[in-house]
């Protein structure tokens, strides 16, 4: 098992892609072709990164995340979109091992947080960031703007 940054035109590509696909099912959402989550990857935005979990070729599970700044105290730290372990991989402390290097690299990086959103509905999730030493932040409100609210306020 091996847990690596993803890279430009990196040739587990593919198999990410299939993952993502998995993911969008599982969350009961709508998936665009392959083709198109393939090229969003090769296309991501300057300062987001995937770690991925392979094991031989396989992409078992990953975690997409972005640098934020500022954080308290005016330090930079990471926003995590995204962690995600393959129906087959689950239970197996892949999840824990992700986050894990996802901590590692913020240390490495001089970064002070990791920050990140949960369905409150998730119990098992909840209890797994509960575990791995999250601590629940009631005192902020989660917005999005998307779709028309987007369109209207950006034109």
């Amino acid at each position: 098992m091996e847990i690596r940054l993803l890279e430009a035109n990196d040739q587990a590509l593919p198999a990410l892609a299939a993952l993502m696909e998995e993911m969008q099912v599982h969350y009961g959402v709508a998936c665009p072709p392959r083709e198109d989550i393939i090229f969003g990857l090769e296309s991501m935005p300057p300062g987001a990164e995937i770690l991925l979990a392979e094991e031989n070729g396989a992409v078992l599970g990953f975690a997409a995340f972005s640098g934020i700044y500022p954080g308290p105290g005016l330090k930079p730290g990471i926003f995590l979109k995204e962690l995600y372990v393959g129906n087959n991989s689950r239970g197996q402390g892949l999840g824990r091992r992700l986050m894990r290097a996802l901590a590692g690299l913020a240390k490495s990086r001089g970064l002070s947080r990791i920050d990140w959103t949960a369905d409150p509905d998730n119990e098992r999730l909840l209890a797994f960031y509960d575990e791995i030493g999250g601590m629940r932040k009631t005192d902020k409100l989660f917005y999005r703007l998307d779709g028309e609210a987007l369109d209207k306020l950006g034109m």
